[in-house]
């Protein structure tokens, strides 16, 4: 392992000094192209003082030049005036008109030579240009393999301080583990001592690990010294202990098969079913809720995808829940994963939401979903009780009753408002009189019964109560 690591760090070292040997170089040509830079501005600007000194020296000329052939020209014209046949005077006005207009077209000649003075051939500017732009672009092109290869640099450099990091951190445990470990146990000498045999031992010790196999060699020696036992002591009729254990005396050890015992279950589950019959229906409503929950959601997922955004989930939560509260609805999200600072773009797994984990606990979501149905629940009772006028201990009659749920959920049908009837009177929904019989009166019962009864079966909202007209 030492070796491997010399050798890594020997080339990591090697690319470091290729890279280094690189950088050096593009300083070099960088160095190189800034001079010729400097160099090319240098001789530009001697060329240009240059041609301002022969500009104007030229300038300088023309004028001493123009000055002489006006002179000479005034002497030939006085020395000799009738030479043209013309009358001096005439001639004489039409010279300075002339002269005026040389004048004028000299001032404009000067006017373009000095705006256009300073201007050089396209084609020594485009050539300039060029070059410039070839030099720019060079040393833009320099600058980023610098910049890169010094990155590198820095990461190559990180990645040997993290590889070495690593290497004294793995050497620590190698010798921490060296140090503790112990023999791994020899787990086929459990196989001679496990009722069954070899055979049997194979099968349950598949798969396991080291602290499975503890906890199934442990398993076996209790129930080996379980099956040994033809009698259990009692342990009394103490508070402390459950009543389904209170017994003084001994206890014979009928050591069931395993057939018995799921047997016993099974009529246990039975009994308890036909005790909470009712409480069952609660359940099994919630259940039903839930399953129609993810239906809506699957059938928003057009893709497939077992995805949605936020904004999907809280349209399909109000569509599901048309009377919930905003912030019921803000509660739900939040369970689900949303949170202020989340996007309504953001995706969710709604599968998620639905899981279970190794216990069978339902995740956060499902949870939220149950407490907020008690909650409803008990809100719609306490509804009830208020409008009612009644204490707990008072006596309530069934059109009593009737009428004041029909007055707090005004959605209520009458097959939901029957059973409900059924439930909190305790008679079967054929046997119930019909509303404004004159036996519906006759039927009287305490209100905290009613309340109780009602609270163990599937009580809900079925929609919002009408808002009293304000005077």
């Amino acid at each position: 392992m030492r070796a491997e690591e010399r050798s890594e760090i020997s080339m990591l070292k090697k690319e470091k000094m290729i890279l280094l040997k690189l950088i050096d170089k593009k300083n070099e040509e960088k160095i190189s192209l800034q001079s010729e830079v400097t160099k090319l501005r240098r001789n530009l600007a001697e060329e240009y003082l240059r041609y301002l000194t022969e500009r104007d020296a030229r300038k300088i000329l023309i004028a001493d030049l123009n000055e002489l052939r006006y002179q000479r020209e005034d002497m030939s014209l006085a020395q000799s005036p009738g030479i043209w046949g013309e009358d001096p005077v005439k001639l004489t006005l039409a010279l300075k008109m002339t002269r005026q207009d040389l004048a004028r077209t000299q001032m404009e000649l000067n006017t373009m030579k000095a705006n256009f003075g300073d201007v050089v051939p396209r084609r020594d500017f485009e050539m300039q240009e060029k070059t410039n732009k070839d030099l720019q672009e060079q040393l833009e092109s320099l600058r980023d393999d610098y910049e890169e290869v010094r990155k590198e640099h820095e990461i190559l450099l990180q990645l040997h301080m993290s590889t070495l990091k690593e290497r004294d951190q793995f050497h620590s445990e190698l010798q921490e583990i060296q140090r503790t470990s112990t023999p791994r146990p020899d787990w086929t000498k459990c196989k001679d001592v496990v009722a069954g045999g070899p055979d049997r031992w194979h099968m349950l010790a598949k798969g396991k690990n080291s602290d499975q196999l503890v906890d199934v060699l442990l398993e076996e020696i209790g129930e080996g010294l379980l099956r040994e036992k033809d009698f259990f002591p009692g342990l009394g009729y103490e508070e402390s202990i459950p009543s389904f254990l209170r017994f003084d005396g001994v206890v014979e050890n009928k050591k069931p098969s395993k057939k018995d015992v799921v047997n016993l279950l099974k009529d246990a589950w039975k009994e308890r079913l036909a005790e909470e019959q009712r409480s069952e229906s609660v359940y099994i409503k919630q259940k039903e809720t839930v399953t129609q929950l993810l239906k809506e959601m699957t059938n928003v997922d057009s893709q497939n995808e077992g995805l949605l955004t936020m904004e999907q989930l809280s349209t399909v939560l109000k569509s599901t829940f048309p009377i919930k509260k905003e912030e019921k609805i803000q509660e739900l999200m939040e369970a689900g994963g949303w949170h202020p600072n989340s996007s309504n773009a953001d995706f969710l797994n709604y599968h998620s939401l639905f899981m279970e984990d190794e216990e069978g606990h339902s995740m956060p979501f499902v949870q939220k979903l149950w407490e907020q149905y008690m909650d409803e629940k008990d809100e719609y009772l306490q509804e009830l009780k208020q409008e009612l006028g009644l204490e707990l201990h008072d006596e309530v009659t069934l059109p009593k009753v009737r009428e004041t749920l029909m007055i707090i959920d005004p959605c209520l049908d009458k097959q939901t408002l029957n059973s409900y009837l059924s439930q909190a009177f305790q008679l079967p929904v054929t046997e119930l009189p019909e509303d404004s019989e004159e036996k519906e009166e006759d039927i009287v019962i305490q209100l905290q019964t009613v309340l109780e009864r009602l609270q163990i079966v599937d009580i809900r909202r079925r929609g919002p109560r009408e808002q009293e007209p304000t005077s």
